[in-house]
């Protein structure tokens, strides 16, 4: 099995002071995919520049040719399934069906209050996401839609031509729980983790590795409930959230080492950051254009 690599670029520059170049430079390094955040704002950079992550992709999809894009990921903090299909299909459009939405239920950051609302709880976070997903799936597969939900709803929502991508462009669904997983088998043409939390502080990268084998584990089971084959999902790790933190962007022997481990537990992708000065995503940017024209080859 060979591993694909994929990056993801913040969007906190300017677009013509860094922003453009960072996407262009991305396809020509050879990754298979360029992802973005999809917040309002986020952690350290909530005082800096942040630009939106549906304008960003548009823009970067004018700039390359041959780059998937994506997020990495969009939640309901603040999104709504219809108007948000419109502009997937605007985007999947503009970048002749280049995209992959990278979807979560949204977690307790600034997004979740952004709009006046107070924090949903866990439990209403995975009621919504449980809404979301089904209602978003319809409305990119099916020229009108109409649905009445607890969260959600949708009135004669007219989603014509649909995605460039047939039946639609694909889910990557981040998920660790029972509800998530089971969303992400039913679905996900893809599935996310960044690990287990819990073990960022004081974990190590042996109880990392167990965790995410277990959280494999579980997403097999929710496939085989319905009927579905893990091994035709596509297996994403979104990285720096593991207790390795920033130690695989160190040397390309340190990434080779890393990735290999996670490829052994079924991953088919590895996304790592653009390096960021003076941030928890500082790396060498030599190192990491040589990881990146490097390290596929000794992962395939």
């Amino acid at each position: 099995m060979s591993l694909r690599l994929s990056t993801v670029i913040l969007p906190y520059r300017r677009w013509h002071e860094g922003g453009r170049s960072a996407w262009q430079r991305a396809e020509q390094l050879g990754f298979h995919t360029g992802y973005t955040y999809d917040h309002l704002s986020w952690r350290s950079f909530r005082d800096g520049p942040w630009f939106g992550a549906v304008p960003t992709l548009t823009a970067a999809a004018a700039v390359t040719d041959r780059l998937r894009l994506g997020t990495l990921v969009t939640s309901p903090n603040f999104r709504h399934p219809v108007t948000l299909a419109k502009e997937l299909i605007s985007l999947d459009d503009i970048s002749g069906g280049r995209v992959t939405l990278g979807i979560g239920a949204g977690g307790t950051g600034f997004d979740a209050t952004a709009l006046g609302q107070e924090p949903w709880t866990p439990r209403e976070r995975a009621d919504r996401f449980a809404e979301f997903v089904p209602l978003l799936d319809r409305l990119l597969t099916e020229d009108t839609v109409s649905y009445e939900g607890d969260f959600y709803a949708a009135h004669e929502a007219r989603n014509i031509p649909g995605c460039v991508q047939r039946p639609r462009l694909p889910f990557a669904v981040a998920a660790t729980g029972p509800r998530g997983l089971r969303l992400a088998a039913r679905h996900g043409q893809a599935w996310v983790t960044t690990g287990d939390p819990k073990l960022y502080e004081n974990g190590t990268p042996e109880q990392s590795i167990q965790a995410i084998r277990g959280q494999v584990e579980k997403l097999a089971d929710a496939c085989a409930v319905l009927g579905r084959d893990a091994s035709g999902l596509d297996k994403i790790l979104l990285t720096g959230f593991t207790p390795d933190r920033g130690r695989p962007l160190q040397s390309l022997d340190a990434f080779v080492d890393f990735a290999g481990r996670h490829l052994e537990l079924g991953f088919t992708e590895i996304v790592v950051h653009w390096p960021i000065p003076d941030s928890d995503f500082a790396a060498d940017e030599k190192v990491f254009e040589q990881i990146a024209m490097e390290a596929p080859a000794q992962l395939s």
